[in-house]
């Protein structure tokens, strides 16, 4: 009986190496590789990817047994980057604001599949996406395999007040309105402490990630006001006070300056556009060490398009040509002053894919190439609140894109990406998409 039990149990541990060693190893030889916490890139290095985590890095060019070889010894290796503002399943055209009353939201679920996949390939492997309800079905087909994109933190449903920027209802005539019936904290539209409270926990209910407010008027809204504060502290505090309940974290919309005061004072963790920044607002988020998003790439779009006659509404078309121009000289200030910057374009206002644009901006706005990197790297990671991904270390995620050619000596090398890696699966090569 005894040596039936040493059999089985060297048997066992045979199986158990077999299977150790039959677990696919990746060694990414790279030219040059970007230190993202220190901020400074390394000479040539070795990445080891194991069961889609980044087993070790080593120096040079190393051996590494076993393993199957990529190549990426003429690229510049970092994390894949992180977009913290994106708007994943819809994209703006001519005919945005009548497509909310002709197509169903299985309409633009279709749509989104080929928006993540253009964000996969243009490297970035995580994305936030601040407002879409079709956004949490998406991340899941994702996880699920079911369709390619990257990592997606959905914020589900906005959180809105009556008329604000994220009422669902907004531009609709008196006769539609009263046959739909005002919207509630269900539909994210909120207008006491109570009701910002429940609309936390049915964005809990909607499995949403991270909870997003809309501080102030916005842009693109049907309403007259881009920047008017549209809650009180109280209902801000509330809404984070309860979002903290269930692990959230709590982006805010914020063109106007009073309206961002109180949400920084609400305790909100990132700031998004920020148009309207005043010096008391930059010196109260490093007080309070709340991050700013600029999405540069969002206000210069629709300064773009307020100047084609007819591609927004009037009443949008005024607040865009104000308040898109001044995204960037904003940007160019908190940087200048101190503040914590994120990487966020806002995309789904300009095209999905083009995402690495928003790096040319952030350097023409005064921000050196590597804190540019930073902010859609380790940074990004701080904002979401993970330690699992936005550096290449042994242990994290094995989330590696490569570019033809060095950012930091030319920061339009973020456009060049030709090679894309998300938990260890290959999905870009040799400037071409790998098909499974």
């Amino acid at each position: 009986m005894r040596l039936t039990r040493l059999f089985l149990l060297a048997l066992t541990a045979v199986s158990a190496s077999a299977v150790q060693a039959a677990e696919p190893v990746s060694a990414l030889h790279c030219g040059k590789l970007f230190d993202s916490r220190g901020g400074k890139m390394l000479d040539a290095s070795t990445i080891v990817v194991r069961d889609g985590k980044i087993a070790e890095v080593l120096p040079g060019k190393a051996e590494v047994k076993d393993a199957e070889i990529i190549d990426l010894s003429a690229r510049t290796c970092m994390p894949g980057w992180t977009d913290l503002h994106v708007h994943i399943t819809d994209q703006s055209n001519p005919k945005s604001y009548e497509e909310e009353f002709r197509l169903d939201d299985v309409d633009f679920g279709f749509r989104s599949v080929g928006y993540a996949e253009k964000t996969l390939q243009a490297g970035f492997t995580s994305v936030r996406d601040l407002g879409g309800e079709v956004a949490p079905h998406l991340r899941d087909a994702i996880n699920q395999k079911l369709v390619r994109g990257p990592r997606i933190f959905a914020a589900g449903k906005s959180i809105a007040t009556t008329g604000g920027h994220a009422d669902p209802t907004n531009g609709y005539n008196s006769e539609l309105s009263h046959l739909i019936g005002p919207p509630g904290p269900t539909e994210g539209v909120v207008n006491s402490v109570e009701d910002a409270r429940q609309a936390v926990r049915q964005r809990y209910k909607d499995r949403s990630d991270v909870i997003k407010i809309t501080a102030t008027g916005g842009v693109l809204s049907v309403a007259k006001s881009g920047d008017a504060p549209q809650f009180t502290v109280e209902e801000i505090k509330s809404i984070v006070d309860v979002a903290k309940d269930y692990g959230y974290r709590v982006a805010a919309h914020a063109h106007g300056a009073e309206g961002m005061k109180r949400a920084v004072l609400g305790g909100v963790t990132s700031i998004e556009h920020g148009t309207y920044m005043d010096d008391e607002i930059m010196s109260l988020m490093k007080e309070k060490g709340t991050w700013y998003v600029p999405t540069i790439s969002a206000g210069r779009f629709v300064a773009d398009k307020a100047k084609i006659e007819g591609y927004f509404p009037e009443v949008v078309r005024v607040k865009a040509a104000r308040i898109g121009a001044l995204i960037q000289e904003t940007a160019s200030k908190a940087y200048k002053a101190g503040v914590k910057i994120g990487f966020g374009t806002d995309m789904g206002v300009g095209p999905h894919g083009d995402n690495a644009r928003e790096f040319i901006y952030m350097v023409e706005a005064g921000m050196p190439a590597a804190e540019a990197l930073q902010a859609a790297t380790i940074s990004a990671a701080e904002v979401l609140g993970v330690d699992d991904q936005g550096v290449v270390e042994a242990g994290k995620r094995a989330d590696v894109i490569a570019l033809s050619g060095d950012p930091l000596d030319d920061i339009n090398a973020v456009m060049k990406v030709d090679f894309v890696m998300k938990d260890g699966q290959v999905y870009r090569r040799d400037s071409r998409p790998v098909l499974e």
